[in-house]
């Protein structure tokens, strides 16, 4: 047996099994043993059933009450159930997909179950849990459990694996016992170099498989888990640092920061940069002198003003010739994820620069735009941009007489290029994978500098996380808001409530302000379908305000299915209140500034992520004006109730990734999931010193061997790994 011996020839799979476990990604013998216990059960710790609650990981030991194969009553899928009782009382076993289980047990056996406690309408049951008939129901009777060659009598920990429909952890369990027994790892070496585990008290590869699959104490499993979490993390940091290296190396333009035009243009925004945006612009122009390209990642909260610092660094730019001096003809590209939003800071550039002898352009998938040379002093926005080919666009880009070129996705296709591209900002950086990223930054046509890389997000996410996904970028926080901000307000609205909240709505709307509704989805579901998804859609819900709730005020809705042009419209009229209810889907998550909008009730709030809730509740974030954020939610599961109250405890975003942290992992807010690291690394996040560790070790290894050609175990490791981490 060698690991990459697909699993099908060692292991008779049924049909079932082998759609669940391509579903895992196990295709091989070695996905097969790297695939970890999510949990272990405590064999030594045996409950009574009355002691039993929801979300328990328990065993019990009873006597089986009676016991049965039937059909689900929806899907009708085939399982097993079963009342068993102790001494205490009873509960329902329910094994799903197993029906086979039922038949190996009769009423009047005395059996041992470890699983999950689960917490139904009609109570709680036990969901595919482990059951071993025994000879007596004895607390201290847990060895029998090996009877059947479950562990060994020193082991305390029962693993329990991530399942899918179709197979079981009683599966993985005996799998992943026989790989083992095979003496597959005497021939296994370790990539991790030696002095590094040593260092940092981490088991050795074999060591570490075997403690994590079959751990004697939870010492062993504890130890075995930070040895894998520490090995992913280094891997990614090693990777990152490889990146940096290789584009530190390139040529890039020299632009020298001007004093005097930096203070003349910073007057043009209508309050005082705060001292945070004044420390990450002295950063910045640090970085766009200093002869390598800039990789720095601007992480700030929602308002807390990024575009201020993008738009300056691109006066920087735009203000200096190719050969360092004033004034010249360099060129910025700022990418945005929507049309809404990439519009938006057309607009706000136009803005900005209207006093300089610059164009700039606008390039999405529905059409360009360009903003003449020069404009009088009291253009309004929206005024002053006319609509151009995407040829002709494209012409003035590639020989420079578009300096500032603001898009969509559209700004990397192949036939964008331009002359001197000496700054590339990528706004929510998240929503862009690694390879648009990458060619964003090989869009200069003319010679082969490289451009300084500026990337934005305002999803605050853990120092910890952002440490290990952005590994290759400089970190620069916006951790203050604009002076004269206030609190947000931010309320969980139960549905007895509901009405006490719009009489709240009512005097912000006779104040003047205007409010968003959020809704989980645009249409109702088809009740043939759909059954299990009672979210309220945006359509119906604007109609019901409109009728029932604010009938005096005008309401409008927006979502994703509209055409380009009616959202450009629909968002024009808000802008300029000529709607006084936005009802939409969270599209307007990112970007979307009206300042004069100081309420936003969010629909089925439990639905909606940490992340999205928070960058949702930024909207009213926009003026000095008291802004409010109502949470309607009707979810009963103390799970959701904790996370909404983590949205309305925190008084930021880099405080509510910190609680969402400890709440739940890394991978919500940070988009955990979206950077396809695997959960024993999402753990590791948990851990900074860990991650300070692996980024330290991985830097000095990269230093003095940036090819690793002394460690070619590590080298093809990384190679592996590269093809399956992708970090967004």
């Amino acid at each position: 047996m060698i690991l990459s011996d697909p699993l099908e020839s060692v292991f008779r799979l049924a049909s079932p099994q082998k759609k669940a476990v391509k579903k895992l990604g196990i295709n091989t013998i070695g996905d097969l043993l790297f695939h970890f216990p999510a949990r272990y059960a405590n064999l030594s710790e045996v409950k009574l059933i009355k002691e039993l609650i929801g979300g328990d990981q328990a065993i019990i030991l009873g006597k089986i009450k009676n016991i049965k194969t039937k059909k689900s009553f929806r899907g009708k899928i085939p399982m097993g159930e079963a009342v068993v009782e102790d001494a205490s009382g009873s509960i329902k076993i329910m094994w799903f997909n197993q029906p086979y289980l039922a038949k190996m047990f009769a009423i009047g056996n005395k059996v041992k179950i470890s699983g999950k406690v689960t917490g139904g309408k009609k109570g709680i049951y036990l969901a595919n849990p482990e059951i071993e008939r025994i000879d007596e129901l004895s607390i201290d009777a847990h060895n029998t459990l090996f009877k059947k060659g479950l562990g060994s009598p020193e082991q305390t920990l029962l693993p329990t694996y991530p399942e899918s429909r179709g197979i079981t952890s009683r599966f993985f369990y005996h799998a992943i016992k026989k790989i083992l027994g095979s003496g597959i790892l005497e021939n296994m070496e370790d990539f991790v170099p030696e002095e590094i585990l040593k260092k940092y008290n981490l088991p050795a590869i074999k060591t570490a498989l075997i403690w994590i699959h079959a751990p004697r104490s939870e010492k062993e499993s504890v130890s075995a888990r930070k040895r894998f979490a520490f090995e992913k993390v280094f891997l990614i940091q090693l990777a990152e640092q490889k990146k940096r290296i290789k584009y530190e190396l390139k040529n890039t333009f020299v632009v020298k920061k001007n004093k005097v035009g930096v203070e003349e243009f910073l007057k043009r925004f209508h309050f005082e940069p705060t001292n945070a945006q004044m420390r990450a612009l002295e950063v910045i122009f640090k970085d766009l002198g200093s002869g390598k390209p800039m990789m720095r990642l601007l992480e700030g909260d929602v308002g807390s003003g990024k575009t201020l610092v993008a738009a300056t660094a691109s006066y920087l730019i735009v203000t200096t010739r190719p050969d360092g001096k004033n004034f010249g003809n360099l060129q910025v590209a700022y990418m945005a994820p929507t049309e809404i939003l990439a519009k938006q800071h057309f607009e706000s550039f136009i803005n900005y620069f209207s006093h300089l002898s610059i164009q700039i352009g606008l390039i999405t998938s529905s059409g360009c735009k360009k903003f003449p040379s020069k404009v009088s002093a009291s253009w309004q926005t929206g005024n002053g941009a006319t609509d151009i080919s995407r040829a002709q666009l494209l012409k003035w880009v590639e020989n420079g007489e578009i300096p500032i070129l603001i898009g969509t996705h559209a700004l990397i296709q192949k036939s964008v290029s331009f002359k001197h591209l000496a700054l590339a900002i990528i706004d929510e950086q998240h929503r862009f994978g690694i390879s648009q990223r990458g060619l964003l930054a090989k869009k200069d046509s003319g010679n082969k500098l490289v451009p300084h890389l500026l990337t934005m997000t305002a999803t605050p996410i853990p120092r910890t996380l952002a440490l290990t996904i952005y590994g290759s970028l400089d970190l620069t926080l916006l951790d203050e808001m604009p002076k004269g901000r206030k609190e947000i307000i931010t309320e969980i609205v139960p549905p007895d409530k509901r009405n006490d909240t719009y009489e709240k709505v009512r005097k912000e709307l006779k104040d003047g302000r205007q409010v968003y509704v959020i809704c989980p989805r645009i249409d109702e579901p088809d009740p043939n379908k759909e059954m299990a998804l009672l979210a309220k859609s945006v359509k119906t819900e604007a109609e019901r305000l409109k009728k029932e709730i604010f009938q005096e005020y005008r309401v409008a809705i927006l979502h994703s299915k509209m055409k380009e042009s009616d959202k450009d419209a629909t968002m024009q009229r808000f802008t300029k209140h000529a709607i006084d209810i936005l009802v939409a889907t969270s599209m307007v998550e990112v970007g979307v500034n009206v300042e004069n909008a100081t309420v936003i009730i969010i629909e089925g709030a439990e639905r909606f992520g940490l992340a999205q809730l928070h960058q949702l509740r930024g909207r009213v974030l926009r003026s000095t004006h008291q802004a409010y954020c109502y949470l309607f939610s009707e979810t009963k599961s103390a799970k959701s109730s904790e996370r909404l109250r983590a949205i309305k405890k925190a008084k930021n975003g880099f405080e509510l990734a910190e609680i969402d942290l400890t709440l739940r992992g890394a991978g919500e807010l940070g988009g955990g999931k979206q950077w396809g690291l695997s959960d024993l690394a999402m753990e590791a996040i948990k851990n900074l010193k860990m991650v300070e560790a692996a980024r330290a070790e991985a830097t000095e290894l990269i230093k003095k061997d940036s090819e690793l050609k002394r460690f070619p175990l590590l080298q093809q490791a990384l190679n592996d790994k590269e093809k399956t981490i992708h970090l967004e």
